[in-house]
């Protein structure tokens, strides 16, 4: 069966429950990426029937991501949902500069339609506070942007409560973009209770994290030394072991289903309360093919039961 489309906040955008997160194909922290993979990677995602593409203007030292978006939606906009950001920027030594203020915020706005050849973005966020800017003044560049007509609805991501309640009061928010995973659940307690008592959708990204619950990292694994993923205190001892733990529970919940571990994480992400889309990464067709799997289905009250830690 296929998937129903689901609403972003009270916007009339409507969003299939997995998207493809599209930090990725920029390169910067994945191994092995080439323009031709991530090009067929965004062609697979529309073609496996998830509609929405989550990007940024930082994802690429210059917009890799965006520019790649741009070229493959050009005969098909219509059909797609993008979403990207604003409000993190490199600099021509490739040092991140966190920048909200007003003037940032619109010129990074104006670059990524450019980059990506579009005319309005349908979801705009505002990447992460900025510590040096207050979220009202950051809030009230988003307002212009929707009255210019460049954005059609707006978000946030890696808000705290407050941080939210301060933004929201200047402009109000559509969707809310945190990490959340099996293993990092800090959002249940205020955030999501925040974002249903107002109407906003959560789009969590790390669902997987990182790979971690997609059953390709097991116990013993070799990681490249290169690999960016051994700066997480997850990979490591103890809290690998307990992730390993409940791949196992995975394991059998996945054979029970007849579908693959990263498919059960994922459908399991999507009947959570609160979440509206997940967003997955990939790099390859295949990933964001089985991702999309994830869809048309649903876990058994027991079986979320058994999943539950």
């Amino acid at each position: 069966m296929s998937e129903a489309k689901r609403e972003i906040g009270q916007t009339g955008i409507f969003v299939s429950p997995v998207a493809l997160g599209c930090w990725p194909i920029a390169g910067m922290t994945s191994l092995d990426v080439n323009d031709d993979d991530s090009r067929a990677t965004i062609r697979a995602t529309i073609d496996s029937g998830i509609n929405f593409l989550d990007t940024a203007h930082c994802y690429g030292a210059d917009g890799e991501s965006e520019v790649l978006i741009g070229e493959v939606i050009a005969g098909c906009r219509d059909d797609v949902v993008i979403a990207t950001k604003g409000g993190i920027h490199w600099d021509s030594d490739v040092v991140r500069h966190n920048d909200g203020s007003p003037e940032r915020i619109i010129k990074e706005c104006e670059i990524s339609l450019r980059r990506m050849k579009i005319d309005v973005i349908d979801l705009h966020y505002l990447h992460s506070p900025d510590p040096n800017v207050p979220v009202e003044e950051s809030a009230a560049a988003f307002v212009t942007l929707l009255e210019s007509g460049k954005i059609r609805s707006v978000g946030v991501s890696n808000f705290n409560v407050d941080e939210l309640e301060r933004f929201h009061s200047v402009c109000p928010i559509s969707a809310f973009q945190p990490r959340y995973n099996m293993i990092q659940r800090g959002i249940e307690a205020e955030l999501v209770p925040w974002c249903e008592q107002h109407g906003v959708s959560v789009i969590n990204y790390w669902p997987l994290m990182k790979g971690l619950l997609a059953g390709k990292i097991r116990r013993g694994h070799e990681f490249d030394p290169a690999d960016k993923r051994l700066s997480y205190d997850v990979f490591h001892g103890e809290a690998f072991e307990e992730a390993q733990q409940l791949v196992d529970r995975l394991d059998v919940v996945a054979e029970q289903c007849g579908k693959t571990v990263a498919q059960v994480v994922v459908n399991w992400t999507m009947q959570r309360k609160g979440i509206t889309s997940v967003l997955c990464g990939a790099k390859r067709a295949w990933q964001i093919e089985e991702t999309a799997g994830a869809m048309g289905w649903r876990l058994s009250d027991e079986q979320l039961s058994e999943l539950e830690m």
